[in-house]
């Protein structure tokens, strides 16, 4: 029985696709952070999970996971849009509900009938599709957007439930998705390589009855590669409420996130990606 069960988890991983719940980004998945250096500790929750998002065994971006609020701190990725289609299948992570699962990012209804998992043992980990159904002035909002990547594995690897929050759905279908689109694509020209990490702040209201929290903001932040001498830098934050975006410097945006967070200063990049 157990081999059958190993045997199952090895194929999944190699014609599915897996992510990782790791130990630490800095040995696991560091590409998708400039100079291999993640945000510091000062964005944590009570109960993180490190995932490294993997899909049909190649590495796409990092979450990190609050496993309490069943939302995304952030993720993390390198901008490298893309033409093609919004993928439509959302998936999950098996491993948030412990080591011994499957690493398969796999969908809810798959997981069930293959590993003989419960609804109830799965929503005790993580956010599950039930908790978006049925929404008023929301939707299921990506940190890291399936817009931003160059092909369909890459795109599909976005569609997780640990990579979205809920979203106030004008500012989603808005000023957000006029920054993600237009304003992206504005400043990263003379870019080599853009880091992102797009991030959501707990909010103190909650949806699904109380299972998944909406966060009170959501901000992203860029570290542009010009050069080997060269680098530029540039962030937003938006209220969870209001179809607004407000434009900042890299610097502003740490020290707005380290009042909201009320804990250590923030630091999302490495100290040469510029504050200003």
């Amino acid at each position: 029985m157990l081999l059958l069960l190993l045997l199952q988890v090895t194929a999944s991983c190699l014609w599915l696709g897996c992510s990782e719940v790791v130990t630490s980004f800095e040995r696991s998945c560091p590409q998708f952070f400039f100079r291999e250096t993640p945000p510091n500790e000062a964005l944590e929750p009570e109960s993180p999970a490190w995932i490294c998002q993997r899909y049909k065994n190649q590495y796409y971006f990092a979450t990190l996971y609050d496993r309490k609020r069943r939302i995304p701190v952030y993720s993390a990725y390198l901008y490298q849009p893309g033409p093609g289609t919004r993928p439509k299948t959302w998936m999950v992570e098996p491993q948030l509900m412990g080591p011994t699962y499957p690493k398969t990012m796999e969908r809810e209804r798959t997981l069930l009938d293959r590993y003989s998992i419960s609804l109830e043992q799965l929503s005790k980990s993580q956010a599950i599709l039930q908790d978006y159904k049925n929404l008023t002035g929301l939707n299921r909002g990506h940190l890291n957007p399936s817009g931003h990547h160059s092909d369909s594995s890459s795109r599909t690897a976005t569609f997780t439930l640990t990579n979205i929050v809920p979203q106030n759905e004008k500012l989603n279908g808005g000023a957000w998705n006029n920054y993600e689109q237009q304003t992206m694509n504005r400043k990263t020209q003379g870019c080599n390589t853009t880091y992102v990490i797009v991030g959501a702040v707990p909010g103190n209201n909650y949806i699904a009855k109380g299972r998944v929290n909406k966060p009170s903001y959501l901000w992203s932040s860029a570290c542009c590669e010009v050069d080997t001498n060269h680098r530029k830098s540039w962030a937003v934050i938006a209220e969870n409420d209001r179809n607004e975006v407000e434009l900042l410097t890299l610097g502003q945006l740490e020290d707005v996130l380290t009042q909201l967070y009320g804990r250590d200063p923030v630091s999302l990049f490495d100290s040469d990606c510029p504050r200003e």
